[in-house]
């Protein structure tokens, strides 16, 4: 008991520690290299790993992707373990290193790559999104250390790249390559989404499927119509028919914040230049979030039998493309890991979290298809993306608290 009280008062004093590592985190501006500007993960990696190993981690190691479009010619994935009683068994906190761009200037307050303190907030670009997470994961074990203390279990770090835009440089290709990294038991917490209130405990995701549809007439003169066949007014009919796709796939699931299935058309790309031409193509698309109890090829033949209705129709031809097409199991809500954080976030922010499904997309569901037991889990102001982001130092340490207690109490 004594011990852990040791750990949550260290935690208290490393205020100075997350402002130091956020400045020079932030200083590093690792937008993707596919980004016109970008620099990829490099730079900000090389002030983790010298953090990690003044640290003094039994282990570190850099697991590079190759990638053609970073100056390096590689994204680095960094793995720092610390030592648990039971080396065959391993909690890692899962936390990514690379930031969105960010966007227009002229909405800053300040500069977004120099990182700004004003009372508990730290401003700048990327941190909150991901850097909050990192420095969590980060201080629950930097606490352990100074305490001299070793967890039951391995406790370990994994800082990825290339999430902001799809992760094939990141969890994929660690999964894909390195994958003997992780032992069977393994778990998984992703400090990578949460709210405001700290109460929600991600443990599921719909399945997503985007689907993009092409729909071809024939242009002509606005005024000749009849030598024509107008794609717009087949695609618009198409979009309407298309919200059938609710009353198919009509199921409700409450462990989800939004319980049924969703079918939104989103994007739709430029047709004619000018007011006076029907246009002879159409090119849209649709969000499809769907709950596990349906497959996306169950949506997938249905939305293609919709499209014949109105290609038999308007006699055009439509083309359905499914171009993102991603499933994920979900985790156990009586796994271990999940009881055990349930139990420390209401310790900690004396709260009532509940355990919930989301329609976005995570990390963690490369994790669960790989077989791994992964919570998201972080205490959020939700600045993410957005001008003027900025981490609370108090959310910091209070998950930082969380992870500490879920490590100690991990068998």
């Amino acid at each position: 008991m004594n011990d852990v009280k040791d750990l949550l008062k260290k935690i208290d004093g490393y205020r100075d520690f997350i402002i130091d590592l956020q400045t020079k985190m932030t200083a590093c501006p690792a937008i993707t290299p596919h980004e016109k500007g970008g620099l990829g993960e490099a730079a900000k990696a090389e002030v983790l790993l010298k953090a990690l190993k003044a640290m003094k981690f039994d282990e570190i190691d850099v697991l590079e992707a190759k990638d053609s479009a970073s100056p390096t010619g590689v994204r680095p994935n960094i793995v720092a373990k610390y030592y648990g009683q039971n080396r065959k068994k391993t909690l890692w906190v899962m936390a990514h290193m690379d930031v969105v761009p960010p966007g227009d200037l002229s909405m800053w307050k300040t500069d977004p790559f120099k990182a700004v303190v004003k009372g508990d907030k730290i401003y700048g670009r990327g941190t909150e999104d991901n850097q909050q997470g990192l420095m969590s994961g980060l201080l629950a074990v930097k606490a352990m250390m100074d305490a001299g203390i070793r967890p039951p279990v391995n406790y370990a770090l994994l800082l990825n790249a290339d999430e902001e835009v799809g992760s094939d440089y990141g969890i994929v290709t660690v999964l894909k390559k390195h994958g003997k990294i992780f032992g069977k038991e393994d778990s998984f917490i992703v400090p990578d989404s949460g709210n405001s209130k700290g109460d929600v405990i991600e443990i599921a995701e719909k399945n997503m499927l985007w689907l993009k549809i092409t729909v071809e007439g024939k242009q002509t003169h606005a005024s000749t119509p009849q030598n024509g066949n107008n794609a717009f007014v087949a695609s618009s009919h198409l979009v309407v028919a298309l919200r059938d796709l609710y009353k198919k796939f009509n199921k409700k699931d409450r462990l989800f914040d939004v319980p049924g299935s969703v079918f939104e058309p989103t994007k739709h790309e430029p047709n004619v230049p000018n007011v006076n031409t029907i246009p002879g193509k159409e090119v849209l698309y649709v969000d499809c979030r769907i709950l596990p109890c349906y497959t996306n090829k169950q949506v997938y033949d249905e939305a293609v039998k919709i499209a014949k209705t109105i290609e038999k129709k308007f006699k055009v031809k439509i083309t359905v493309q499914a171009i993102i097409n991603d499933s994920s199991k979900p985790t156990d809500k009586n796994a271990p890991l999940v009881k055990l954080l349930a139990q420390h976030v209401k310790a900690v922010y004396r709260n009532q979290p509940k355990v919930q499904g989301v329609g976005g997309g995570t990390v963690a569901a490369y994790l669960r298809n790989a077989g791994f037991p992964a919570v998201v889990y972080s205490k959020l102001d939700e600045t993410m993306h957005q001008p003027n982001e900025y981490s609370s130092i108090k959310n910091t340490m209070g998950d930082a608290k969380v992870f500490a207690l879920v490590a100690m109490n991990l068998k």
